[in-house]
């Protein structure tokens, strides 16, 4: 299967029928509003204009998020989440012609984009047989003259491995040597398994770009804030392209995420959602080691990994059967070009994620 291919039918299908277990999501267990609003807070909350905010966003988010992943406020720009951030970046960049090396498997958004935009896209792979970190030689041969940018996803969805410190360097020095801009998704930089923060790639070449959000590693996604981190002079560009999307995410969920990265409230929110990841990768590890059909892919970070399944059936049918059967969600391998694995996210609540697996269990017993 293209694992670029969209089934407007399966889609519909999927949105039309709620299951009780959703094992797609590749994030940490939603936080609520009460986790991060104490009375006097919540006094603060209720006098808030309900204006625009500053449309690049508020000094004080901007100034919070330069001091928890580098750079200085001037670098930051604030988004309505990772995907308007991706989006600008690659409308400022991308043109007809270019060349965009992309890292897969992946969140595909930017491979789809630079299609869009006319680019050749020419993927690189990440390979299993290396743990996954990428094939650094199919790399080297993936970039030319043409290649205008070099996109990732650091820590990776689906796999939730780190690229090694000396791959990272050998990126940054194959996209300085012809010249093209480094687009890393870090979205899931903070839900390191072993509590230390991954090397970012901000600060490693001055043509890079590091995009996020409070969506993933600190369990907010509904608060819809992100980040584009770039040189200054490219952040004027990428606000005047803000203009023409969401102009400014919504005023109360920017003082919500300044109350997210204030320094204790981020260590504990961080911390929270650490101990829930490990503590079900652990769940999850020792169901799959019952049988011996399956094998886990060992993530080193994020709330989702890749399980292998050798069983007569093919991914997209498991994954149906599973929702229909047993009304728990996953998603298939062959989405990412990777047929014989489902994405199990982890990141939900224990009992439900054991509950979860149960019924995975249950349909699996009757295929051979």
């Amino acid at each position: 299967m293209d694992i670029r291919q969209f089934d407007l039918e399966r889609f519909q299908s999927l949105h039309e029928h709620s299951v009780d277990f959703n094992l797609s999501e590749s994030g940490v267990s939603p936080l609520t509003a009460g986790d991060l609003v104490d009375d006097g807070a919540m006094e603060r909350l209720m006098k808030v204009s309900l204006g625009y905010a500053q449309t690049d966003g508020p000094r004080l988010l901007k100034q919070r998020i330069a001091d928890h992943l580098g750079g200085e406020a001037h670098n930051v720009l604030v988004t309505s989440a990772t995907i308007e951030a991706n989006f600008i970046c690659a409308w400022r960049l991308i043109e007809p012609g270019d060349e965009v090396v992309c890292m897969v498997p992946n969140y595909l958004q930017i491979y789809g984009l630079a299609e869009s935009f006319g680019a050749e896209v020419r993927p690189f792979r990440l390979r299993p047989d290396r743990g996954w970190q990428p094939d650094l030689d199919e790399l080297a041969a993936a970039v030319t003259p043409r290649t205008r940018m070099i996109t990732l996803v650091n820590p990776n969805n689906p796999t939730g491995s780190i690229l090694e410190l000396s791959a990272m360097e050998r990126i940054v020095e194959l996209a300085a040597s012809v010249d093209a801009w480094l687009l890393v998704d870090e979205i899931y930089r903070g839900t390191e398994h072993d509590g230390r923060l991954s090397p970012s790639f901000w600060g490693m070449y001055d043509k890079t770009l590091v995009t996020g959000s409070l969506s993933k590693a600190y369990g907010l996604p509904g608060l819809r804030v992100g980040w584009v981190i770039a040189p200054e002079e490219l952040v004027s560009d990428l606000w005047s392209r803000k203009d023409y999307t969401s102009i400014t995410a919504a005023t109360l969920s920017y003082e919500l995420a300044e109350r997210a990265l204030e320094p204790a409230m981020l260590t504990r929110i961080l911390g929270r959602n650490r101990d829930l990841v490990v503590r079900n990768l652990g769940i999850l590890r020792a169901w799959a080691d019952a049988d011996e059909r399956l094998s886990l892919e060992t993530p080193a970070a994020g709330a989702m990994t890749l399980l292998r399944f050798r069983h007569n059936i093919g991914s997209v049918e498991l994954a149906d059967r599973l929702r229909r059967e047993r009304s728990v969600l996953v998603v298939p391998g062959s989405h990412f070009g990777l047929e014989g694995y489902l994405r199990i996210g982890y990141g939900i609540p224990s009992q439900d994620l054991e509950e979860a697996l149960g019924r995975l269990s249950d349909l699996l017993a009757g295929i051979g």
